[in-house]
């Protein structure tokens, strides 16, 4: 059977196949093979732990085939020294693809739990604890992440939020309904959530801490919450803080954010700022977003 002639119209096709490719890297225990799950599922072409100096030639190979629409691919730590070429190798494939490089990271003590749960070694090895490890991948990932085009900390996700977050992310959905917002309140004395991206202090607000009959209660109660809420106050600030809020959200969703952490501070993070991160997270929820509450210092008081 004689070979089809190859037209101009397929030489145009074929030079313009720019297949996308996601280049997944950042902090062991992050999820990355959760986010290459979730890729591989939607259809990306995927591979784990790819040498950093064969990801050109990947990413010329998908460019050739035109069968490959996007394609995905992990490195990370466990290439070594070579793992510092990446920022170059990211400017050398961009010439043939679509090339994006998505960092991931967590909080240390997240970080930490997940290490101690499925009893995995640090990649860095043994010779020193596992907080020491995370802080010396972190300090040798800086530069990586510095170039990343998104970077997600996956600290507050579970396995299925994570990929659920992917893969709303990646079906290229920008509806305001695919924003994720966490509401989390905190105690100033333990320190402000790290990874907020608004954070509120309440402390101007009168403390049921000192009331006998709500000391060992927390905001959650019904009798704190209605206390917290019979001040003038209280009802002039969750009004203007749930305008401001309503009024910002959009704009975050146009410059692109996914997810957006706001955090509640009051002393001790086990009355008001538990209260308001409440009612906060009713008000979004009624205005259409999808929020999560979190209370992260509520049980320490009760200790």
């Amino acid at each position: 059977m004689p070979k089809k002639k190859r037209t101009s119209n397929d030489a145009g096709d074929s030079a313009a196949h720019r297949p996308e490719l996601v280049v997944i890297t950042g902090l062991s225990g992050s999820g990355k093979g959760s986010v290459l799950k979730s890729l591989e599922d939607l259809g990306f072409y995927s591979v784990d732990n790819l040498p950093v100096e064969l990801i050109p030639k990947f990413a010329e190979l998908t460019s050739q085939n035109p069968g490959i629409r996007s394609a995905a691919l992990v490195v990370d730590i466990r290439e070594g020294s070579g793992l510092q070429s990446l920022p170059k190798v990211m400017e050398t494939i961009r010439r043939t693809v679509d090339a994006r490089l998505l960092f991931l990271e967590a909080d240390d003590d997240a970080l930490v739990r997940r290490f101690s749960e499925t009893r995995r070694p640090h990649p860095l090895g043994t010779d020193k604890t596992i907080i020491r490890s995370i802080q010396s991948e972190r300090a040798q990932l800086a530069p990586i992440r510095s170039i990343a085009e998104l970077i997600i900390n996956t600290s507050k996700f579970t396995v299925h939020e994570l990929r659920e977050f992917i893969g709303e992310r990646f079906r290229g959905s920008r509806d305001e309904s695919n924003l994720m917002i966490y509401v989390t309140s905190f105690g100033f004395r333990n320190g402000i959530p790290t990874d907020s991206d608004l954070v509120f202090d309440v402390r101007f607000l009168p403390n049921p801490n000192y009331i006998p009959r709500f000391k060992n209660l927390t905001g959650i109660n019904p009798g704190v919450a209605r206390y917290i809420r019979s001040f003038p106050q209280t009802v002039e600030f969750m009004k203007r803080i749930t305008e401001l809020l309503v009024y910002l959200i959009p704009h975050y969703i146009c410059e692109g954010k996914s997810y957006l952490t706001i955090s509640i501070g009051c002393t001790g993070g086990q009355h008001r700022s538990v209260m308001i991160a409440s009612e906060i997270r009713k008000n979004l929820a009624d205005s259409g977003y999808q929020v999560k509450v979190t209370h992260r210092d509520m049980a320490k008081g009760r200790r």
